[in-house]
């Protein structure tokens, strides 16, 4: 089968589907990422075949010019300056990916549930399609807070009222996005989509979180699947300097690749860090500069970037933006957290974090040194957390991961390869 991969552009979806792409290639598979040209080099690094799109309206250079703009944004702000962009990688994907996907015989498609145009595009040239849950489901359900909000998980009518229009007001969000969906469904003649289910794949969907790191659902269709982290053995590694590791409990930070520019975020961390008995091991991806790094308090180790994986095997904590790619690390290694939720459904993953007894959120309105400390002494100091993290390993390595994924991903597409849906 030769897979067309259809993802936003950023790395935090990229890597997902790159380790899925690659247990699909080991199994006599070719996968094939569709994007703007910026993307090439990711996902060639991921071990992907590469079509880009977009040369028009996505010419190479762009999406760093965008990434670096969403950098210095939080909150609602980075939410708009994020669905106009989406619009637009959107109304890409429906104008030039038909024809790349006729032209490179291309059979069937794997669609993250974040870009609605996928499963549209699937439908419109009758190719099977998998939806892939890289971020929190958007899967509605009156008993489940919308994946945007901070909203505490709450079994009561008033809750699922409160949810009920959090999800309306989504809706009102996305409508630039959905309206050049809808365009392109009435040029296809396809009837025009009802809900965001509408959109998703009907042979599976596929989550990266475990069912312990999920809140209670009741109206999940039986093809979706929680399969936790989609991780392989990285492809290249990370030079790292463990000989600088003194022994001392191991503190790990991370804001991702879209937040990480964030300087007085890693100096609260640093500072909050700096009297503990403890070490802190920062990675920025190239965020900081020299000069900021050399003036950051106590001396903390300080790398652009670090084996993820392999230090969170030697950590305490984590200090993170819950970037679910880091959350979801972190607790494949039994670490707790304390999040600081920056934007996007940053909020909402570190509720369920909290919820899951893992770790304890700070609102980033309220990051001050006093407070951060107050957080790390408090998860670091109780033995409740570092439990409930060991108790998410244990689902995390139940649900069957990237491998299981993978036979999904056989399973439903085989049948009807070839076949209109």
């Amino acid at each position: 089968m030769h897979f067309g991969v259809i993802s936003p552009p950023v790395p935090g979806h990229v890597h997902p589907f790159g380790a899925l792409g690659r247990e699909l290639i080991l199994r006599g598979h070719q996968v094939t990422m569709l994007q703007m040209e910026d993307v090439r080099a990711r996902a060639s690094a991921e071990g992907l075949g590469f079509i880009p799109l977009g040369h028009v309206d996505h010419p190479p250079g762009s999406l760093p010019e965008s990434l670096a703009q969403l950098g210095q944004l939080s909150g609602f702000a980075a939410l708009r300056f994020t669905i106009q962009a989406v619009r637009k990688t959107t109304r890409m994907f429906c104008r030039d990916a038909p024809t790349v996907i006729e032209r490179a015989g291309i059979g069937a498609l794997l669609v993250d549930q974040t870009e609605p145009a996928g499963g549209s595009i699937a439908e419109h040239m009758g190719l099977p399609f998998v939806t892939v849950c890289n971020a929190l489901a958007l899967n509605e359900e009156p008993g489940v807070p919308p994946p945007f909000t901070d909203w505490s998980y709450r079994d009561s009518l008033w809750a699922r009222a409160r949810n009920l229009l959090g999800y309306r007001v989504a809706g009102t969000i996305m409508s630039p996005v959905n309206a050049v969906v809808a365009e392109y469904r009435k040029q296809w003649e396809l009837s025009c989509h009802r809900n965001p289910e509408e959109s998703f794949s009907r042979l599976a969907q596929i989550s990266q979180l475990p069912p312990s790191f999920d809140y209670p659902r009741k109206q999940l269709p039986e093809t979706f699947h929680y399969t936790g982290p989609l991780r392989t053995a990285a492809r290249a590694e990370v030079s790292f300097p463990w000989e600088r590791l003194n022994g001392r409990p191991l503190i790990y930070a991370s804001l991702g690749t879209l937040q990480n520019g964030r300087d007085r975020v890693f100096r609260v961390f640093a500072e909050a860090c700096a009297p503990l008995d403890a070490q802190l091991v920062i990675t920025h991806g190239g965020g900081l500069s020299e000069q900021s790094v050399q003036s950051l308090p106590g001396k903390p180790l300080v790398v652009s970037y670090a084996p993820q994986i392999d230090v969170l095997k030697r950590a305490s904590l984590t200090l993170t933006h819950a970037g679910l790619n880091t959350v979801l690390d972190s607790l494949s290694q039994g670490v707790p957290m304390v999040a600081i939720p920056i934007t996007y459904e940053q909020p909402a993953i570190a509720e369920r974090l909290r919820w899951s007894g893992a770790g304890e959120s700070l609102q980033f309105t309220r990051l001050t040194v006093e407070n951060l400390r107050e957080k790390i002494r408090r998860v670091m100091g109780e033995l409740s957390y570092a439990q409930k993290a060991r108790e998410n390993a244990a689902g995390i390595r139940q649900a069957g991961g990237v491998r299981r994924a993978a036979d999904i991903v056989d399973q439903v597409t085989a049948p009807v390869a070839g076949n209109t849906l």
